[in-house]
């Protein structure tokens, strides 16, 4: 017996709805929330990854690393890095078994202002996963999108054929610069730019539509449909389903487990806000950016200057403290 359309629609979960409209990725370190929810990529970062590689679960993930890092050899310090990126890859392969797309590994924050030095780290990340048979095509490289870590996306999508994810995004002007290096992927911050205005500002509730990271996200959305590029954007670091659900249309958008689940549970219909219709009528007009106009347009939006160096911050701090994991277990 057939369903009908209409009796379908509210048999599935929102989740299910937001999966016909936009691709969903799941934001976690978090093998077994990945396997539930079944999204087409997922992300991690040092974070997540710090997260992870406290539970019991994933010791011999941190184990194999640490044997990798001595194996290798050298100062203290090389081996501790040269651990961490094996860690890195190690938990990116565990995701890969469990999803049909890509997962994206993170270049250590502390970099992110070393356009070299974060081509060097993702041509080791890229080499130890091919060194697993893990073909590129499968790996998003994530950087900050400093002037320098976009500077470092356009060469390594340019010479390397790497793909790239320009992560803590937060003003107009990065999404453009991002977009001009023709960088694969950007990951707009929703929730963190909704942090900075209920902090900053005497407004502590918005309504979806109204809620500073949607709307951030929906002009990056609408500029890159309007004047055809093909940079993915694929909203993250959310607050809440609302903020989710009000961005139904985008090209991807990265959620953790704890809203995949209220998203699974939630029956409400989901209904695509964001489209190329809509993006071709907005007035938006084209921007060029030297590295003089990007520093000063970044500049002229205190919430992003404040919330880039946060988050280059916080990433950095976790770094040091999965650095110092290592070096308690064994080096």
């Amino acid at each position: 017996m057939s369903v009908s359309p209409v009796k379908r629609q509210k048999m599935e979960s929102a989740l299910e709805q937001l999966k016909q409209h936009t691709v969903v990725v799941a934001d976690t370190g978090d093998f077994n929330a990945i396997e539930e929810y079944k999204p087409q990529d997922a992300t991690t970062n040092p974070s997540l990854i710090l997260a992870a590689a406290r539970m019991p679960a994933y010791q011999h993930l941190l184990e194999e690393a640490i044997e990798h890092g001595r194996k290798l050899g050298g100062t203290e310090e090389e081996q501790v890095t040269n651990a961490m990126d094996k860690l890195f890859v190690s938990f990116g392969l565990e995701i890969l078994k469990k999803i049909p797309g890509r997962v994206s590994t993170e270049v250590d924050a502390r970099l992110s202002f070393d356009t070299d030095g974060m081509i060097q780290r993702a041509l080791r990340l890229i080499k130890l996963y091919e060194e697993a048979g893990i073909d590129k095509q499968r790996i998003l490289i994530k950087l900050s999108s400093t002037w320098e870590g976009i500077e470092a996306g356009k060469v390594l999508e340019e010479k390397h054929g790497i793909h790239c994810n320009m992560t803590l995004l937060f003003s107009f002007a990065q999404a453009v610069a991002c977009a001009d290096a023709q960088v694969t992927l950007i990951s707009p911050f929703v929730g963190r730019i909704l942090d900075w205005h209920k902090e900053n500002t005497d407004k502590k509730s918005y309504e979806p539509s109204e809620d500073p990271g949607v709307v951030s996200v929906t002009k990056i959305y609408n500029y890159y449909k309007k004047f055809g590029y093909k940079t993915v954007v694929m909203g993250a670091s959310f607050r809440n389903t609302g903020e989710i659900k009000a961005l139904a249309g985008c090209d991807y958008l990265t959620i953790s487990p704890g809203l995949l689940a209220e998203l699974s549970k939630d029956s409400s219909k989901v209904t695509p806000t964001l489209s190329m219709k809509e993006a071709q009528a907005c007035d938006l007009q084209k921007l060029l950016l030297d590295e003089k106009q990007f520093r000063w347009l970044h500049n002229e939006d205190r919430m992003a200057v404040e919330k880039l160096s946060d988050g280059i911050r916080k990433f950095a701090a976790d770094a040091v403290k999965l650095e110092a994991m290592i070096k308690v277990q064994g080096l």
